[in-house]
């Protein structure tokens, strides 16, 4: 483990931004001043959020603190998850490999796409009629 007491990640994921700190202690996942478990009301985010500890085994190890801001709630879940990647990344370099076998380090590059002019939607066409 490196030197320093506190470990840095920012994640991304649609529109979504979490700036991540990892401090050691007992694995408590704090989200915008809010428990995880207060925050996300779905079980499948919080486990999204804790995929990187389980692929590391590092599960209790840390205490995290997460600002996230954009998007919703499964965006910001992906964005926190890969927030911690880096954030482990950076705690031991060790930990790479595995988080990049499992692709938490990859950037999730899909996006909403813009609307076209002509079109109601990005891909939605007005109604054809041919009378």
């Amino acid at each position: 483990m490196a030197k320093s007491s506190r470990f840095y990640g920012t994640g991304r994921r649609k529109s979504s931004i979490a700036r991540v700190y990892l401090v050691p202690g007992t694995g408590k996942v704090t989200i915008n001043k809010k428990d995880m478990e207060e925050y996300f009301g779905l079980d499948t985010l919080k486990v999204i959020v804790n995929q990187p500890f389980a692929a590391t085994a590092t599960t209790g190890k840390f205490d995290v603190l997460v600002n996230v801001r954009g998007g919703g709630f499964t965006g910001q879940a992906g964005a926190i998850r890969h927030g911690i990647s880096r954030a482990l990344c950076e705690a031991d370099a060790e930990y790479r490999l595995a988080l990049k076998k499992a692709g938490y380090l990859t950037r999730d590059p899909r996006m909403k796409e813009r609307k076209k002019p002509g079109l109601k939607a990005a891909r939605r066409a007005p109604q054809f009629s041919k009378r």
